[in-house]
């Protein structure tokens, strides 16, 4: 019984090999898909309805085997439209023989092309007004723990051009990135952000790169004299203390670039005030990221 069984599978075995190697073989009709990509339209050009087709199905006839291919690797056309604009508004046409002669340059060359649908691509076209605008990022970026951001993100662009009625385009100013919120961010990353797009407004393009650079952090401690701003002629004041304590950070790859010479701690007098000032530090160096004085308010003293 089991020796029957297995002859019969055998010979059913057989039978598909037969049957898939003439089907292989013989010359049949089959339905495909073919990608199309088009190229040269201005990004002044708005369309109309029903649009481009991305795509035409075409019915094609070869041996089984070429078939297979078609459906296997999807076959992709490029159309220059330059050639179908003419003028600020008007009708693209694609008509009927361009296209399948288009398609069968595309082909093997045993294939023959027996149907394309749709037969021809026509779609109405117009001219938009043009302004450029800003860009606006819309990302919350979270450094992960002790690391922080060098610098602003990077935007691959600041600006960009925008398509629409003049109605329109008049209460834009800017473009902004799609919302996202980035937690934990330890390394340099590129993101591809989309562009949030007012209803009825097209752009030159759909989205932009940011690049976002961290680093660890360090810190750098420094004693800094204090000076005071505001005293009038013949004031004079007596601080307690006299200097402060600087905690200053930056990335670590800058610590040697940041110099107690970067930073002033400076109190500014007010006849407001009667024994305590607030202590104010100023750097210029882009190296600090942050810094805090320790006290933060000193007292004082006036001196005739």
């Amino acid at each position: 019984m089991k020796r029957d069984i297995l002859t019969f599978l055998l010979f059913v075995v057989l039978a598909a090999v037969i049957w898939y190697g003439h089907a292989m073989q013989s010359v049949r009709n089959t339905r495909v898909p073919v990608m199309i990509q088009y190229t040269g339209k201005p990004g002044n050009i708005g369309l109309g309805e029903p649009g481009l087709p991305d795509t035409v199905m075409i019915e094609v006839r070869d041996a089984g085997a070429r078939l297979n291919t078609y459906h296997r690797e999807p076959l992709h056309l490029t159309i220059d439209l330059r050639q179908y604009i003419h003028g600020e508004k008007g009708t693209i046409h694609v008509p009927s023989d361009a296209l399948r002669r288009s398609i069968s340059d595309i082909l093997q060359g045993t294939s023959r092309l027996i149907d394309t649908k749709p037969e021809e691509i026509s779609c109405p076209y117009f001219t938009e007004q043009e302004k450029t605008v800003g860009i606006a990022m819309a990302c919350v970026i979270h450094p992960a723990t002790e690391f922080q951001m060098e610098g602003e993100p990077i935007l691959s662009r600041k600006t960009i051009k925008i398509f629409g009625s003049d109605k329109t385009l008049a209460r834009i100013d800017s473009i902004y990135t799609q919302a996202e919120v980035m937690e934990d961010v330890t390394d340099t990353m590129d993101v591809r952000l989309a562009l949030c797009l007012p209803k009825g407004v097209r752009a030159e393009t759909d989205s932009i790169d940011m690049r976002i650079i961290t680093e660890r952090f360090t810190e750098k401690k420094f004693i800094i004299p204090l000076r005071v701003a505001g005293v009038p002629e013949g004031v004079h004041l007596r601080l307690f203390p006299n200097e402060v304590e600087v905690n200053v950070r930056m990335g670590m790859s800058h610590f040697a670039q940041v110099h107690a010479s970067d930073i002033k701690a400076v109190c500014y007098y007010s006849k407001e005030r009667t024994d305590k000032l607030d202590v104010e530090l100023r750097y210029s160096n882009p190296n600090i990221t942050s810094a805090w004085a320790y006290p933060g308010v000193v007292e004082f003293m006036v001196e005739q």
